[in-house]
């Protein structure tokens, strides 16, 4: 067990038996009262946000999580199977970790993932991947206007919206958290 000064912003905390991420966390002293630390956390499993005032002197129970990366192997089921690079064994990571990011995941791609004694908690894709047009609509002359998108198919069988210039068997760079395209790929 913790003091609440011990605790910082990025900390996994079990709180009323549930894992929080500390967001924010605020050393507070009005006026003539006692000091206090306000803190914002959000529930790592449902994504709620919670705020709470704790005593200066107040005990707190500080999580013990190993983020490491990860190789992301298949799909399995309600499950993806990821592997650790140094001693290969697999593991079984839920899909609902990963969120709605995990449409771009593909065979070999790494991956981080954040566990708690043997139960994952968390699981994030990168910031931005690499993948082919697979499939997309030639772009017709003098269509252009500012702007102009068309959908596109990418290797992982996800359609997003690209620029007119793109074309079958292009390589983009598409941000895992919106969708968007980004950039080509050369």
């Amino acid at each position: 067990m913790a003091k609440a000064s011990d605790v910082k912003s990025g900390n996994i905390l079990r709180f009323n038996g549930e894992l929080v991420s500390v967001e924010d966390y605020i050393h507070r002293t009005p006026g003539n009262l006692r000091a206090f630390y306000q803190a914002r956390m959000r529930n790592v499993k449902t994504g709620k946000l919670v705020e709470y005032r704790f005593r200066t002197d107040e005990e707190v129970e500080i999580a013990r999580v190993e983020t490491n990366d990860y190789q992301y192997l298949y799909e399995d089921g309600e499950f993806f199977v990821v592997m650790d690079n140094e001693t290969y064994e697999q593991f079984n990571i839920p899909k609902v970790l990963f969120g709605d990011s995990a449409r771009f995941l593909k065979e070999g791609m790494n991956v981080i993932v954040a566990f708690e004694s043997e139960e994952a908690i968390m699981a994030q894709t990168p910031a931005s991947v690499e993948l082919e047009i697979t499939y997309t609509e030639p772009a017709v002359k003098g269509d252009t206007s500012t702007n102009a998108l068309k959908n596109a198919t990418v290797e992982t069988g996800v359609e997003i919206r690209v620029p007119l210039f793109i074309n079958q068997g292009d390589r983009v760079k598409v941000d895992t958290r919106t969708g968007d395209y980004m950039e080509r790929v050369k």
